[in-house]
Parts: structure tokens; sequence; C-alpha cells
């Protein structure tokens, strides 16, 4: 990708997270992320369509930032990697945001694409590790399943109040991807 190409949307993600900090979702307006950005108007429409789509592909490309260090996860640690503590950081200094877009009026395609980026990076760490994390199920239905539980994770985390601190999120998060017998690919001892 054109590196300008890429430095406007990454002006215009960053822009937009910054004023979700400041206000809610709703009330932030392509002009202000415009301005925040210091791009102009039309600049924005040659990449998104709408906010929505921005959105969208600025909480993909956080998803990717902190993806692409998990193909180096030990999942034998009972340290998770700081690449998903790194991650719900992240969801946690833009919380309303994410609140609002994974909530239960929240947006739909905002959810699938976060969904499809999650389930690809968590099966992109599981081949990278080749080991299977549940006997019997296939990379695909493994892959499902801990998305599911992590996104679950991350869904029902944002919507308490008082939310805990991200480092609670992230420990139930790694104390999901375990299985019965342990670790992905560990056998029990009595096995």
């Amino acid at each position: 990708m054109d590196v300008r190409v890429e430095r406007t949307r990454r002006s215009l993600q960053q822009a937009l997270f910054a004023l979700t900090q400041e206000r809610p979702f709703d009330e932030v307006t392509v002009s202000d992320i415009v301005e925040r950005a210091g791009v102009n108007r039309s600049s924005f429409y040659q990449h998104y369509a709408d906010k929505e789509t921005l959105l969208a592909f600025a909480i993909e490309a956080a998803a990717d930032d902190a993806g692409v260090q998990l193909v180096d996860l030990d999942p034998q640690s009972s340290e998770p990697p700081p690449a998903i503590t790194s991650y719900l950081s992240h969801i946690d200094a833009n919380a309303a945001v994410y609140a609002s877009a994974l909530g239960p009026r929240g947006s739909a395609l905002v959810a699938s694409r976060l969904r499809t980026r999650l389930k690809l990076i968590v099966r992109n760490g599981i081949v990278a590790q080749g080991a299977q994390p549940f006997d019997g199920l296939s990379l695909e239905i493994a892959s499902a399943s801990i998305t599911g539980a992590t996104f679950g994770i991350i869904e029902a985390w944002l919507a308490m109040d008082p939310r805990p601190p991200a480092d609670t999120a992230v420990a139930w998060i790694w104390q999901s991807f375990g299985t019965p017998s342990g670790r992905w690919g560990e056998t029990d001892a009595a096995d």
C-alpha cells in the first residue's frame, strides 16, 4: 500500500479514537474527524464511505496490530502474551467507542469485521504453534471457539459497571484458551 494512503488512513483512525474519548461516537461528525486528522473531506471519502466504516477499519487495524505478535505466543506459558495485554489496554482506553460499537445497539458491521479479524489472528496463531487446541476439532472450529470466547469476554467486560481493569479481562481471555487437559497441544499426564 502507498505510504501516503496508509498515513492518511492511520490519521483518520487515530482522530476517530481521540474524538471518541472526548464525546460519544454518535456525536462525532465526519467534519470533526477530518479536522482532527488534518485532511480534507474528499480524502475521507476516498478511503471510507462513512464514519461507521472508518470505525470498523480502525478497530480492525488495532486488532491487527496486536495479532501480528500472536504468532510468537507460548500456549504453555501461564502468562498471557504482551500482545493480548496491549490490545485489551487499547480497548480499555477506548472503552466508550468499543462498548457503543459492540453493545446491544452497536454496529453489526463493526462486530462482524472484528470477529472475522480475531478469528484469522487466532487461526494464524494456532497454525504458527503447530498445535491443535482441542482434540477432535478442526482448525476452523477450534479457531471459532477461541474467537467466540474472546469476543464474548470482551463484550461482557465492556458492559460491566464498574469495569474491572484490563489485566483482569486479559486473565479471563488467557484462561479461556485452556482446555480441560491444559493448554494448546498439552496432554494430560494420566493419558
